[in-house]
């Protein structure tokens, strides 16, 4: 992207929605992304670090009066500077508190949706970190109001202990800052100048809880925390007004430091956005997210973490299961010459395909709990394999046909006009058509149909043979005897040939029918051991920062505060065992053998073969 673009603006009528153009550009974006948003009171120079961290002089308008600049939530998109194959999103939010708009409740949805939005959120203020700044943070003591985590929960129960889990990095930049950072005589760094500041009162008077609750509020939902203070960036007024047209070497030395120690953190610590369960969210994900969540604001209700993230999984599942079957198809086009040598090398073909098609769809799908949608991709493979199949032995067959017809024309010419029925005839026909024989099979690449079309043709001719036979009389009757038993045996053993090949491609497409449903067994457990991993690593995160806060308020004496924590990490440690345990594995493995038998019509036959195969994956 040359320039940013709104993401979320409001319409004519107010209501907050998404630009078209904006969901196009992120549609094309297949890499995960790493989503950094910034708010905070308007004309605080908000965009000014957005532009540095997009490596740009101009891009998010800056302004330069008392007004409001940015409307909306407005994107950009560049390369991640330091993560290969990662996109770095930026959003740069309309300032809050705009006397001149005066909707506070849109101000409130802008923030939450920037924290739902983001990998890592930046709260932007000016002067120092006092309760001033604190009471126009007030908007993340409303979150409770504009972010749900559960869809289960009543309209009056409170899920914020959960949103550690979903919440982004959060990071506050201090602007104009003029305060030396020494407490009690002794230098302190940014960190603890930001968690000095958010300490809590001890007492329970409305004054003492008004005090505590919005920073009780940044220190329960934002467990990671980060501050950086900024020096103001020139003396002079004019300059200041048009910080976009100032070169860097007339900026304050302190101020371009602190402003490369910014950007070099968000680059080295800046998470890729994801999902509950750790899945990355794409460009296209993120899109989808912003309709999701703007959507439930449109219609009135609170955004739900839980009803968004199963709303992308039914998207972003039947995309994979398209995505999957288009690579197969493709696939088995570029790599197969129709017809075949055998069954076998079809087989391959086919095998190799559809592990790569599984590999696609595994690594785009999440939260397909049911495996509805790994047995739809196994159906949709298998039939476009039966498609291939046929049309491999329909491709096999006429060109057997066909090459049959061409080398046989004068043996039916002959035989129309009555040249074997003379004296020696019968001979001369067995001759010509073992040359028959022999130059079909010489004649290359006929396919997996070259025996049967060979053999039907033989056997259509031997009622022909029959007759000339009897005619011959050059031949005596012992010898007609002699030469009809000859070609009934080699009549009977061509159809056996023939059969053993039909039994072979039948129990080749039964091998096939297991390979697939191994392939999807063992790409999935791989998966889900990954998710768990994955899974593992949150719930670890999460249990840290509780026990971490749990012990901050102990040390000093918020022991009744302490105490109610200890509901929250025991569900945690309940949750995390229960992650550890294999059992749910087991479980999923246990429904796609039930699914493939639906899938995979030949799977039936292998009913008794399918619990040693599952057992083996699950021992494993």
């Amino acid at each position: 992207m040359d320039k940013p673009i709104c993401l979320i603006e409001n319409n004519t009528s107010g209501d907050l929605q998404v630009n078209l153009e904006a969901l196009n550009i992120l549609s094309e974006i297949r890499q995960p992304v790493v989503v950094i948003a910034i708010v905070g009171l308007y004309r605080t120079g908000k965009s000014y670090l957005m532009n540095k961290l997009a490596g740009k002089q101009r891009g998010f308008s800056l302004g330069s009066t008392v007004e409001s600049h940015t409307k909306g939530i407005w994107m950009w998109c560049v390369p991640h500077p330091k993560k290969q194959d990662h996109t770095l999103v930026l959003l740069d939010t309309e300032g809050l508190g705009d006397v001149q708009k005066g909707d506070v409740k849109n101000d409130c949805w802008i923030f939450a949706l920037a924290v739902l939005l983001s990998s890592m959120f930046v709260y932007n203020s000016m002067g120092t970190i006092d309760q001033n700044a604190l009471d126009k943070l007030h908007y993340v003591t409303e979150l409770t109001e504009c972010i749900k985590v559960k869809s289960c929960n009543s309209k009056d129960e409170d899920d914020s202990f959960h949103f550690a889990r979903f919440f982004p990095a959060f990071v506050w930049t201090v602007r104009d800052f003029t305060l030396e950072l020494k407490l009690d005589g002794h230098p302190i760094t940014e960190n603890e100048y930001l968690e000095h500041a958010l300490q809590l009162r001890p007492g329970y008077g409305a004054k003492v809880q008004k005090y505590n609750f919005p920073r009780q509020c940044i220190r329960s939902y934002f467990p990671s925390r980060k501050c950086f203070v900024f020096e103001r960036p020139v003396s002079c007024v004019e300059k200041l007004r048009k910080l976009e047209e100032v070169s860097e070497n007339e900026l304050e030395a302190s101020f371009v430091k602190q402003a490369q120690e910014f950007c070099h953190y968000v680059f080295e610590t800046a998470k890729t956005k994801t999902l509950h369960g750790g899945h990355n969210v794409t460009g296209t994900l993120l899109g989808n997210l912003a309709v999701t969540y703007v959507d439930a604001i449109r219609s009135g209700a609170v955004p739900c973490l839980e009803n968004a993230v199963t709303a992308l999984a039914q998207i972003e599942n039947s995309a994979a299961v398209k995505q999957g079957h288009e690579h197969y198809m493709k696939e088995i086009e570029r790599r197969t010459k129709f017809p075949t040598a055998t069954a076998e090398e079809f087989s391959d073909v086919h095998a190799a395909c559809e592990k790569e098609a599984i590999q696609i769809f595994i690594n785009r799908s999440f939260k397909d709990d049911d495996r509805k949608c790994q047995g739809e991709i196994m159906r949709v493979i298998h039939l476009s394999y039966e498609q291939f199949r046929q049309r491999n032995e329909q491709e096999s067959a006429n060109l057997c046909t066909q090459v049959i017809i061409d080398v046989s024309r004068s043996l039916e010419e002959q035989i129309t006009a009555g040249y074997y029925s003379r004296p020696g005839g019968y001979q001369c026909f067995i001759e010509d058509q073992k040359r028959v024989v022999a130059d079909y099979k010489a004649f290359p690449g006929k396919g997996i149909k070259a025996d049967e079309i060979l053999n039907n043709f033989l056997n259509g001719k031997e009622a022909v043979a029959q007759a000339i036979l009897q005619t011959d009389k050059t031949l005596l009757e012992k010898d007609k005897e002699i030469e009809a038993e000859r070609v009934k045996k080699e009549a009977i053993e061509r159809d056996m040939v023939v059969m053993k090949q039909k039994e072979e491609a039948l129990q080749q497409n039964i091998l096939a029918q297991q390979r697939s449903y191994e392939e999807n067994i063992q790409q999935l457990k791989i998966k889900m051991e990954e998710d768990r991993i994955k899974l593992l690593e949150e719930q670890e995160r999460v249990m840290d920062s509780k026990l971490k806060e749990q012990n901050a308020l102990q040390e000093k004496n918020f022991l009744e505060k302490a105490n109610r924590m200890n509901a929250e990490i025991e569900n945690l440690r309940q949750e995390k065992a229960k992650t550890e345990s294999q059992s749910w594995v087991s479980a999923a493995l246990e429904t796609v053998g039930t699914i493939a038998t639906v899938a995979l019509p030949g799977w039936g036959k292998l009913a008794g073969v399918a619990p040693l195969i599952l057992s083996k994956f699950v021992r494993n």
